[in-house]
């Protein structure tokens, strides 16, 4: 443990910790874009800057190693005037139809900029003007180069979290992009499409194409677990008048905030779609039709079905075969009722993870 003081008063920390850790772990506010704990500790937004004692230079807390009697300081006047300074480039770079825009309320940029007091741009560069349309050939995703400000915590979260490097940090003459395989060639990159670059989007520069519309205030966040396989992943459910309207990935031991291209575009629709089989049916063998039966009705159908061919060709000419959409004790009471009543062992699962 290492001693250092910030604003003035003693603390003691790790010495493997950053100066943003050391601060939040006690309660001192520092404010950030670009930074995600493990995935993008850059400082490229340099919104965290910090006064150090002995420096002349302002640092980014967000990867600065505190070390033994630092004296840092987070919130003098220098510290605000250069945050105000960023917010305004970052400002004058970005679309600020806010009104129109898909993250409105929940945009990190807009806390930002209305936290430091910064409003409509100071200045705009020469190349303000030159706008890009945006990448939108993507089954499940969308790219507007105006709204990113270069945080590269998509390029991160690709490369370091899902391990698939789809995007990238390119350069022309007149600015710096990040390069988006969300274009009529997508197919022949390494993207999954699984969104999970979107999520750590803090503008919405890149956003979801089935998620449906909403405001962050309309909306009540249901904490789940994702149902396609048997991993376990960790979900919030957005919930709009009593309907998922987005999916994002929650902090589980399995998943981490991450989720696949299955649990995040595949969780939205499925629930109120309305070819879902909502009750029993059985076929009319007149007319060949299905038609609504109660529970009584199917489960007696299905029994005296199972009951025959146990009677006719033997237990072993029955299997059950579980969905990894059931859960836990659903599955464990296909494989004893297969065990027990069909007295067979064909019996399996169709996840594998």
């Amino acid at each position: 443990m290492i001693k250092l003081t910030i604003d003035g008063k003693q603390f003691e920390a790790d010495g493997d910790k950053t100066i943003l850790n050391v601060c939040r772990e006690n309660g001192i506010e520092i404010p950030t874009l670009c930074y995600l704990e493990k995935i993008n500790e850059i400082g490229s937004c340099r919104l965290c800057v910090v006064e150090v004692e002995g420096l002349e230079k302002l640092v980014t807390a967000c990867n600065t190693k505190v070390k033994e009697g630092m004296e840092v300081r987070t919130n003098t006047e220098r510290v605000r005037r250069a945050r105000e300074n960023t917010l305004h480039l970052l400002m004058a770079e970005h679309k600020t139809n806010c009104f129109k825009c898909l993250k409105n309320g929940a945009c990190e940029l807009q806390y930002q900029a209305r936290m430091h007091g910064v409003d409509v741009p100071n200045f705009q560069p020469s190349h303000y003007d030159v706008q890009h349309a945006p990448f939108d050939e993507h089954p499940f995703l969308s790219y507007d180069p105006g709204l990113c400000i270069q945080c590269q915590r998509c390029i991160s979260t690709c490369a370091k979290a899902t391990g698939r490097h789809a995007l990238s940090l390119e350069r022309n003459a007149a600015r710096v992009y990040v390069k988006v395989p969300f274009g009529d060639n997508w197919k022949d990159t390494d993207c999954e499409g699984c969104g999970n670059c979107a999520q750590a989007c803090p503008t919405g520069a890149i956003t979801i194409k089935r998620r449906k519309d909403y405001r962050e205030w309309e909306i009540k966040k249901v904490l789940t677990t994702c149902p396609h396989c048997g991993t376990g992943c960790q979900m919030e459910l957005y919930v709009k008048n009593g309907k998922i309207v987005d999916v994002m990935g929650a902090n589980g031991p399995s998943n981490q905030g991450l989720l696949c291209v299955k649990g995040r575009s595949g969780s939205i629709d499925f629930v109120d779609h309305p070819d879902r089989i909502r009750y029993p049916l059985i076929k009319n063998k007149e007319s060949g039709e299905f038609e609504r039966a109660s529970w009584e009705e199917a489960l007696d159908l299905v029994a005296s079905k199972f009951n025959a061919i146990k009677e006719n060709y033997g237990g072993e000419a029955l299997a059950g075969f579980a969905c990894s959409r059931s859960t836990n004790e659903d599955i464990y009471m296909l494989q004893k009722m297969v065990r027990a009543a069909f007295q067979s062992n064909n019996t399996d699962n169709c996840a594998r993870v």
